[in-house]
């Protein structure tokens, strides 16, 4: 059986991760098998594999929460040979092996057809990332916000999953604040859609359970303190859609921005059954396209992958950070 070269995290001691020799024989249970062209780094991939936090489940386990490539074989009625896929969420990269090896296996509910038209290179430098800001702008819609009715605050702002929410909100009409703590990134900002650019150190926290109402919508990618102060300075019937913890898994705040101002707080999980995941992809070749994948992207060559997760670790990156695994 032929060997491949893949990204596996292990644990002994501590956790580690590193290229290693595999045959499809050691690959985990699924219907649907992928040749991978590409592959991603998620900020929960940088974790996963520097150990940070505990976020892989199973070891050994080849790293990459997303990839896209083409269906090799198919035990499925939906696949078959020569589709255009992506995989990504569910146990994908965590508890079964994902997307940083040339082969991968799936099972077929984690599967996504791309929509007509997009590439495997578009849909990776979407991903989960883009696909989590898609479902938050939808979500965030279905309760109420619109346009016309003040500024949408998008934390993080140079990340993956806010590079892509700046993009959707700013071609739905939104006026979009991008806050951030790399202002060299302002021009990439704008570029994507930001109507304002301000440092993040500057957005007011306040220490009282309502502060000024600043903002209708929010996406926050940061947790901790960061979400505290959003609770305290949204809108009436403001919505944050919540996406990350990059600055902490808990915030403390009051029931009064829920029951003065009706503040709604949606928690925005990426683990969604078929139907969803269709309906939103085929929503991002449509009408929730992103319009600026191609500044998103910064493609980088599979064995430059350890470099990139340690990268993506330290906050040394903007966009997308996409892995060629093979062309």
């Amino acid at each position: 059986m032929d060997k491949f070269k893949a990204y596996l995290v292990t644990k002994q001691d501590r956790v580690s991760a590193a290229f290693t020799e595999m045959d499809e024989s050691q690959l985990d249970d699924g219907e649907v098998d992928v040749r991978v062209e590409y592959a991603s780094i998620n900020y929960k991939d940088a974790l996963a594999a520097t150990g940070r936090m505990p976020v892989i489940r199973r070891f050994p386990c080849i790293g990459g929460i997303d990839a896209t490539g083409t269906v090799r074989a198919s035990r499925s009625p939906l696949f078959k040979p020569g589709d255009a896929v992506i995989v990504h969420s569910h146990g994908f990269g965590v508890s079964h092996h994902g997307g940083y090896s040339p082969v991968a296996r799936a099972p077929a509910d984690w599967v996504n057809r791309l929509p007509a038209g997009m590439s495997t290179l578009e849909a990776i430098t979407i991903g989960v990332a883009g696909y989590t800001a898609a479902l938050a702008v939808e979500l965030m819609e279905l309760n109420g916000l619109a346009p016309d009715k003040g500024k949408v605050l998008v934390n993080g702002a140079s990340g993956g999953v806010a590079s892509v929410a700046i993009d959707l909100l700013s071609q739905r009409g939104f006026h979009v604040v991008a806050a951030t703590r790399k202002l060299a990134e302002k021009d990439y900002l704008t570029a994507l859609g930001a109507t304002e650019v301000v440092d993040a150190a500057t957005l007011p926290v306040g220490s009282k359970p309502l502060e000024s109402a600043l903002w209708q919508g929010a996406v926050d990618s940061l947790g901790g303190q960061a979400l505290t102060g959003l609770t305290r300075t949204m809108q009436r019937d403001g919505v944050i859609a919540s996406i990350g913890n990059a600055l902490g898994v808990e915030f403390t705040t009051t029931v009064m921005p829920f029951i003065l101002r009706g503040v709604r707080l949606i928690g925005v999980n990426s683990d969604n059954d078929r139907v969803l995941r269709d309906h939103l992809w085929q929503r991002l070749g449509s009408d929730l396209r992103p319009r600026h994948l191609a500044s998103i992207a910064q493609v980088h060559p599979f064995e430059e992958l350890p470099k990139m997760i340690d990268a993506v670790a330290g906050g040394r990156i903007k966009g997308r950070t996409v892995i060629r695994v093979q062309d």
